[in-house]
């Protein structure tokens, strides 16, 4: 495993990340550990593999806009409707953890009662 700099990964990384959203992250560093805008904390090899995401990312877009430039502006797609949320098709169950536990403890033990 190579030793990353810290400096120039970060730098790498605020580029990327310049280039792919337009803005500079605020980066915070506490022991080890990085937060890019306040998110989630990350190692310093994850900041690396980030900055190269946001590079492929990037080129990705750009192949993608030179054909749409060209082709005639298509009809906006409806939105697909989404399958209504399934109501409680099963029926209600007679299951009661206060009668189980007290028909498990009158099987263990005759002489046992539920506590009251």
């Amino acid at each position: 495993m190579s030793k990353l700099d810290k400096d120039e990964v970060i730098a790498k990384f605020t580029e990327a990340y310049k280039s792919a959203n337009g803005k500079e992250p605020t980066i915070e560093a506490k022991g080890g550990w990085y937060s890019v805008d306040g998110g989630k904390n990350i190692r310093l090899a994850q900041l690396e593999e980030m900055a190269g995401q946001f590079g492929t990312e990037k080129a990705a877009e750009e192949k993608s806009e030179a054909p749409a430039k060209e082709a005639a502006p298509a009809k906006p797609k409806k939105a697909a409707k989404k399958p209504a949320a399934k109501k409680a098709s099963k029926k209600a169950s007679n299951f009661s953890v206060k009668e189980f536990w007290t028909a498990k403890i009158s099987e263990a033990d005759a002489n046992s009662r539920a506590p009251r």
